[in-house]
């Protein structure tokens, strides 16, 4: 698959996301292209407000007023998507669905944004505007505290070698993690299902490609009951099937943090915060960040807002890139 040019990619497409690319488009900065991971845009609200939930632009009891084109006044769910559905079509926004973003390249002053469907795009602004710093999913028996040094949701810079590893979870995540440990570690992906439902045919050719060279073990269907430390090992108790002893665990269960997603691209961070100006830049030329995952959660017209500020920033300081 080919590469792709914009002058802008936009990860994430909620509020801020969204906002950012109706900013770009009316400056006229083109072409500008959105990725989000999830089925549909402005997935927070799709999948987590319930039937005719208030949408409030006031947030914590303070009304922040709106500083760019995004505005809107309380309404229900129903009116605020209605809303989101009229912007996307009257801006003609390219927002790609269920194009999930593996990594972030950096060189020459140009950014390659790829997704997990193979695609790739060159563009000297990347703009962040996923959720906020939040938790991954823990498996459901306890982790005890002897092990937890050997127990991970993801993989650090510098990812352990020679050693035996089990990494759970069925989707693209687990299949990632998995074939990338695989190069230096005996890896046994387990999961609960026959097959795999949830991941794409991408990563399901690189998984049976490494299945059939020996680099990974598929356990799977399996059911994990409990861990317990087993000298320096860990021990996992599997459901109708005998335990196994192994160096180092990977949770690939869903709901990771964009922490280790920036820091991979090479973000400065103070905690567990990004480091930004005022305007959502990063330490790195080029790479902003928009809505919550710049300062923590916020409200959608914060989030709007942050999105104008960025675009200001780019059109006054990037106009030799996004121009030309």
């Amino acid at each position: 698959m080919g590469e792709e040019i914009a002058k802008i990619v936009i990860i994430g497409a909620g509020p801020a996301g969204i906002a950012a690319a109706v900013e770009a488009k009316a400056a006229d900065i083109d072409p500008v292209i959105v990725l989000e991971k999830a089925k549909h845009y402005c997935d927070t609200v799709v999948s987590l407000y319930h039937k005719g939930k208030r949408v409030d632009p006031v947030y914590r009891k303070m009304k922040i007023d709106p500083i760019g084109i995004m505005s809107f006044d309380t309404e229900s769910r129903e009116e605020f998507l209605s809303r989101i559905d009229s912007i996307v079509k009257e801006y003609s926004l390219d927002i790609r669905t269920g194009q999930e973003v593996l990594k972030v390249q950096h060189s020459d002053g140009l950014f390659t944004t790829i997704t997990s469907s193979g695609v790739k795009i060159v563009s000297p602004i990347v703009i962040v505007a996923i959720g906020v710093f939040g938790k991954p999913v823990r498996p459901s028996y306890p982790i005890p505290r002897e092990i937890r040094d050997k127990v991970h949701f993801r993989v650090s810079k510098n990812p352990p070698e020679g050693l035996k590893i089990m990494v759970v979870g069925g989707g693209d995540s687990a299949a990632e993690v998995a074939c990338f440990l695989s190069e230096k570690n005996s890896v046994t992906l387990c999961y609960r299902q026959e097959k795999f439902f949830r991941m794409n045919d991408i990563n399901l050719k690189a998984i049976n490609s490494r299945v059939e060279q020996g680099k990974i073990t598929l356990k799977m269907p399996v059911d994990i009951e409990e861990i317990r430390p087993s000298g320096q090992k860990i021990e996992v108790i599997f459901k109708d099937q005998p335990s196994e002893e192994y160096d180092s665990i990977y949770y690939c269960l869903g709901g990771s943090t964009p922490q280790g997603f920036l820091e991979d691209i090479g973000v400065e961070l103070d905690g567990r915060l990004p480091k930004v100006d005022k305007f959502g830049e990063t330490n790195i030329k080029g790479l902003f960040l928009a809505g919550d995952v710049a300062a923590g959660k916020g409200s959608i017209m914060a989030a709007f807002n942050s999105a104008r500020r960025s675009i200001d920033r780019i059109r006054e300081k990037y106009k030799d890139l996004v121009y030309n």
